[in-house]
C-alpha cells in the first residue's frame, strides 16, 4: 500500500505524537513479532511489540486515544485468528482455547496502558470472557471496540500481506461472516453488546454501508466504520494513475460512511485527511 508503513518499537511514538497533533484522535495498533509459534504467544507477552508500544505512545502523547486490536493472527504461524488443530487436510479453530488466549491479551495491552482494545477474531463467546477478565484483573474502566460485523472479505488481502498474516491453510471463511448475510451481523452486534461491548465496528466500509446503518439504527451505540486496505488500495492506485482527484474522492469515501451512521472511521487515510481539513479550516 503507497504511503502505508510498518513502524518499528523506535518509531512508533514519535509518528502517534505527529499524528495527534495533525488532528487524529485515535491510533489503533496492529503488532508483527519478531516471531510467531501455534499458541501465539507474542500476543501476550509483557514486552511484545504492541505492549511496547502503547507504553512509549502513552508516555510521549498521553491525550491520544490508544486503541489495539486483539487477535492473534498476526502472532501465529499458522496465520489464523485462533488455535487450531489439524485433521488431515481439515483443520479446526478451537474456540474455547482462542478465547482464553484472546482475553489474556486483552489483558496485557490494558496493563500497558491501552485506552481500549479491540477484539477482531470473531471468536463465540470472546467479548464476555475479555470484559470478564479485564475486569477481575482490575481494568474496569478499560473500553472493548468490538468488530462485531467482519465479514469474510476479499478487501483485506493488501492488510494481510503488510501484516504479514495471510493463512498458511485454509481461510477464514469458517469464523468471518457471509457478504451475503445482513441479518446475522445484526445478531453478532446484539451478542457482543450483551456481553459487555462499548461500541462496535463494521469492517470493511464502502462495500457495507447498509450494515453500517442498520447498525447505528437498530442500536443507537457508538458505530465505527473501517475504511479496510482494499479499499484505500483502490483509491490510492486510481489517483495514482490519473484516474480519479484523489482529495476528492477519499473526502467523499469518508464522508458517505459518516453519511451512512459511522461515528468514526478508521483509515489510512488519516494523516492526509487531517492535513486536508486543516488547509480546509
Amino acid at each position: 500500500m503507497p504511503g502505508v508503513h510498518q513502524y518499528g518499537e523506535n518509531e512508533i511514538a514519535s509518528i502517534a505524537q505527529r499524528a495527534h497533533e495533525s488532528g487524529v484522535q485515535a491510533v489503533l495498533l496492529f503488532g508483527i513479532p519478531k516471531s510467531k509459534d501455534e499458541q501465539a504467544s507474542g500476543a501476550y507477552a509483557e514486552n511484545g511489540v504492541v505492549q511496547n508500544a502503547v507504553r512509549q505512545i502513552k508516555k510521549r502523547a498521553p491525550d491520544l486515544t490508544v486503541i489495539t486490536d486483539v487477535c492473534l493472527c498476526e502472532y501465529t504461524s499458522h496465520g489464523h485468528c485462533g488455535v487450531v488443530r489439524l485433521d488431515g487436510e481439515h483443520f479446526h479453530v478451537l474456540n474455547d482455547e482462542s478465547v482464553e488466549l484472546i482475553a489474556k491479551t486483552a489483558v496485557s495491552h490494558a496493563a500497558a496502558g491501552a485506552d481500549l482494545v479491540a477484539p477482531s477474531d470473531m471468536m463465540d463467546g470472546r467479548i464476555g470472557a475479555v470484559r470478564a477478565t479485564l475486569d477481575q484483573a482490575g481494568f474496569d474502566q478499560t473500553g472493548i471496540m468490538s468488530y462485531a460485523a467482519k465479514f469474510a472479505s476479499v478487501f483485506y488481502g493488501p492488510f494481510r500481506d503488510a501484516a504479514e498474516s495471510p493463512p498458511q491453510f485454509g481461510d477464514r471463511r469458517s469464523y468471518q461472516m457471509d457478504p451475503a448475510n445482513a441479518d446475522e451481523a445484526l445478531r453478532e452486534v446484539a451478542l457482543d453488546l450483551d456481553e459487555g461491548a462499548d461500541m462496535v465496528m463494521v469492517k470493511p466500509a464502502l462495500p457495507y454501508l447498509d450494515i453500517v446503518r442498520r447498525v447505528k439504527k437498530r442500536f443507537g451505540v457508538p458505530t465505527f466504520a473501517y475504511q479496510v486496505s482494499g479499499e484505500y488500495a483502490m483509491l490510492k492506485a486510481a489517483a495514482l494513475n490519473g484516474w480519479l482527484d484523489e482529495r476528492a474522492c477519499v473526502i467523499e469515501a469518508l464522508t458517505s460512511i459518516r453519511r451512512a451512521g459511522a461515528d468514526a472511521v478508521l483509515t489510512y487515510f488519516a494523516l492526509d485527511v487531517a492535513k486536508w481539513l486543516r488547509e480546509q479550516s
